[in-house]
Order: C-alpha cells, then sequence, then structure tokens
C-alpha cells in the first residue's frame, strides 16, 4: 500500500518539477525581449523617419511645397531689388545732371545777365566813334575849341571802351582774318588778289562779345578770287 502511495507523489513532483523548468524557460526569454526592446522604447538616439508609402512614391519631403514658395518670393524680391536699385541709380544721375545745369545756369546768369545792357550801350560807343571820325583833323591846330571838343570825345570813348573791358565786354576787329560766320556778318564781297578767299578786307561796323560769347557780330566786306 506504501510503494502505491508512493508512486502518484512521485509523478506529482516530477510534474511540478516539469512545470518549474518550463515556467524558467519562459521567463528567461521574456527577459531577453524586454532587454531587446527597452532601447528601442526609451533610447534618445534620433532614428530615422522612414518615408510612408505616398512619399516614397512623390520621392519629396512635407516641406518641399514651403521651400518652392520661399524660393519664388526669394527670386521676386531680388528681381524688385534690382528694379528699385535701377531707380535708384536713375534718380541719382538725374539729380546730378539738374544740378549741374542749375549751376551753368546760375553762373550764366552771373556773367551775361548785363547783356541786354551792353547792347544798349553799343549804340552809344559807335556814336561817339562816329563823332571822333567826323572831326576834321586838319582844323584842329588852328581852332582850339574844335581841338578840345575832339579830345573830350576821344577821351570819353576811351574811359567807355576801359568800362567795357572791365565787365568782359570787348571790341572785335577782324580785319586781315578768316571770315568767322559765327562772330562775323557778310555784307558783300570784294575782289581782292593780294589775299586769300573768304578773308575779310574792309570792316563796317566793329563787333563785340562779352565773355567769348559774341552779342553783336562785326559788319564786315569779304575777298574773293
Amino acid at each position: 500500500m506504501a510503494s502505491k502511495a508512493s508512486l502518484p507523489l512521485k509523478m506529482l513532483l516530477n510534474c511540478f518539477a516539469h512545470i518549474k523548468t518550463v515556467a524558467g524557460t519562459q521567463n528567461l526569454r521574456l527577459r531577453c525581449n524586454s532587454k531587446t526592446q527597452f532601447p528601442r522604447c526609451y533610447t534618445t538616439e534620433k532614428q530615422q523617419q522612414q518615408p510612408t508609402g505616398n512619399e516614397a512614391m512623390e520621392g519629396k519631403s512635407p516641406l518641399s511645397p514651403e521651400i518652392d514658395r520661399l524660393t519664388q518670393e526669394l527670386s521676386t524680391a531680388k528681381e524688385q531689388n534690382r528694379e528699385l536699385l535701377d531707380k535708384y541709380k536713375r534718380a541719382l544721375a538725374d539729380g546730378e545732371n539738374m544740378r549741374t545745369r542749375l549751376n551753368k545756369q546760375i553762373s550764366d546768369a552771373k556773367i551775361f545777365g548785363i547783356q541786354s545792357f551792353c547792347k544798349d550801350l553799343l549804340e552809344v560807343a559807335d556814336t561817339l566813334g562816329h563823332a571822333t571820325q567826323a572831326v576834321p583833323k586838319d582844323k584842329l591846330n588852328g581852332n582850339a575849341d574844335l581841338k578840345n571838343l575832339f579830345e573830350g570825345l576821344c577821351m570819353t570813348r576811351a574811359s567807355l571802351l576801359q568800362a567795357f573791358k572791365r565787365h568782359g565786354l570787348e571790341p572785335v576787329d577782324p580785319i586781315n582774318t578768316k571770315f568767322d560766320p559765327n562772330m562775323h556778318e557778310a555784307l558783300f564781297q570784294k575782289e581782292d588778289t593780294t589775299v586769300e578767299a573768304n578773308t575779310v578786307v574792309e570792316v563796317t561796323k566793329l563787333g563785340y562779345k562779352l565773355h567769348e560769347r559774341c552779342i553783336r557780330p562785326a559788319l564786315v566786306g569779304v575777298s574773293k578770287c
């Protein structure tokens, strides 16, 4: 009876031992799995993001549309910057040209502001010149009054010409010089073989220039061959 009772007990112990062995094996597997999965669950390393199916098919990242938009905006901004820079340079050039032109106009106004007044005084100088030329030189010695009048006219004309010179107004006597249409006005042609053609051989009326600007051309006769 005792041997029969011990047989089930041994079988029961063997079953417990087998269950313990299986349980230990399963626990070891669970521990191994947990050790291998732990770094993946709690690691701080940056893992590469796998593209989704649509992104893999398209070959683009989600930021591609935004990058394209920013690139287009940058290109537009650069074009606008070039246009504004060109306008700015043109405005600077126009301003500089205007400043130069205004300075020249101011300078010319200071120099040639008396041009009209000088033209009026030229008639006075011509009148004095005609008066001195009209006095008969052979009667000056025998007539003291005529001599004094002649000397007074000559001094007045000389003083007027000095005033002209101080203000840049000078007479132009082109006798025996080449005809210049900018400074001379031809009234007639005259045959003269002693000089070259288009040479001023006679001056009817003196010309005048104000600071190298002709304000009255000389009236002349020109030679011809």
